[in-house]
């Protein structure tokens, strides 16, 4: 009863203000779903009821999967393609390639499947030839196809690469004590050499209002809402007072709320010139409450500063007792 009263308090509190928003997940209840964004920043849906076969969507596929998967793909391919003209020069006949020397079907197969991936890479060790019509006609074809094919791979390799798409390390998030008060905070950081800047955060938090049956988002007050640079890590902060929606809660309530902090991060790459953006998520059972980063940076010999990305949830335990309010104790 404490916390349903609690989250209509939130409810009105914000009730036709900027506090707001729908993130495009809509009001509705989706009682059996864990989380809208996925701990890797993807959205947890599940497109139904469209064509089995979709060449719209074949090239984005092809950028947005794994490296593994792309080049056990292409191996794939490549093999399925050799094995399948090995076949043709075979059933054309072997009579048609000068220059087999094998006996046997198998031996006479294998050569005719390393012909073919000469000629699908226009290698050609020249000890195989064609000398039908119908072969020379199979090998002109499959040369076609190899040099059409290869240039597909290299333009998605170029794509692959030149894609500007942020690796940012996260820390666990925390109830903390904060100048005085207490804060939910997490931390962030670039895991790449290169440079963010002009680094911005939104943090929303969304629950599914039971009396009003919609769900809400809000978005949380922060202490800082961006940065000029993210040279280090960058601390998220958002204080707990009266207008947050998360004042006057204990330690049960803030877990018994099946809320979900969605982040979203807007960044321009220096690198690629061109603005990037990265999305993460918490549930209220994700958050560690009472804890304290410790620093992820020392002064080196050098002079220089030594920034530890492996420190990024560092943290040691404190104690926030009773309900959050303004004026806990650091």
């Amino acid at each position: 009863m404490a916390i349903k009263n609690h989250l209509d308090t939130i409810r009105k509190s914000f009730a036709g203000s900027n506090g707001y928003q729908d993130l495009g997940f809509g009001t509705q209840n989706f009682e059996k779903i864990k989380r809208l964004i996925n701990q890797d920043g993807s959205f947890n849906v599940v497109k139904k009821g469209r064509a089995r076969i979709r060449s719209y969507e074949s090239y984005h596929m092809l950028l947005d999967m794994s490296w593994s998967k792309f080049f056990i793909l292409v191996l794939i391919v490549y093999l399925l393609i050799n094995l399948l003209f090995a076949l043709i020069y075979t059933g054309i006949g072997i009579e048609e390639l000068s220059g087999v020397v094998g006996r046997t079907s198998f031996e006479r197969f294998y050569e005719s499947f390393f012909f073919s991936t000469q000629t699908l890479t226009t290698l050609g060790y020249g000890r195989i030839s064609p000398v039908g019509f119908w072969a020379g006609l199979a090998a002109a074809v499959e040369s076609l196809l190899g040099v059409l094919g290869f240039a597909l791979i290299t333009g998605l390799m170029y794509g692959r690469f030149s894609r500007p798409k942020p690796r940012l390390a996260y820390s666990r998030a925390v109830i903390a004590p904060y100048k005085g008060k207490t804060a939910f905070e997490f931390r962030l950081a670039n895991m790449r050499s290169n440079e963010l800047i002009e680094v911005e955060v939104v943090v929303t938090y969304t629950f599914f209002d039971k009396k009003e049956n919609i769900r809400t988002y809000v978005n949380l007050e922060l202490e800082r809402k961006a940065v000029n640079f993210m040279a280090m890590n960058w601390t998220v902060v958002h204080p707990i007072v009266e207008e947050s929606p998360f004042y006057g809660m204990n330690q049960e309530m803030f877990y018994q709320a099946d809320g979900e902090f969605i982040i979203m991060i807007k960044a321009f790459d220096e690198s690629f010139s061109q603005i990037v953006y990265a999305r993460k998520s918490y549930k209220n059972h994700e958050v560690v409450w009472g804890g304290r980063f410790n620093p992820m940076y020392d002064k080196l010999p050098s002079g220089k500063i030594g920034f530890y990305l492996n420190k990024i949830d560092d943290l040691e335990e404190v104690a926030i007792d009773g309900m959050i309010s303004r004026k806990q104790q650091p």
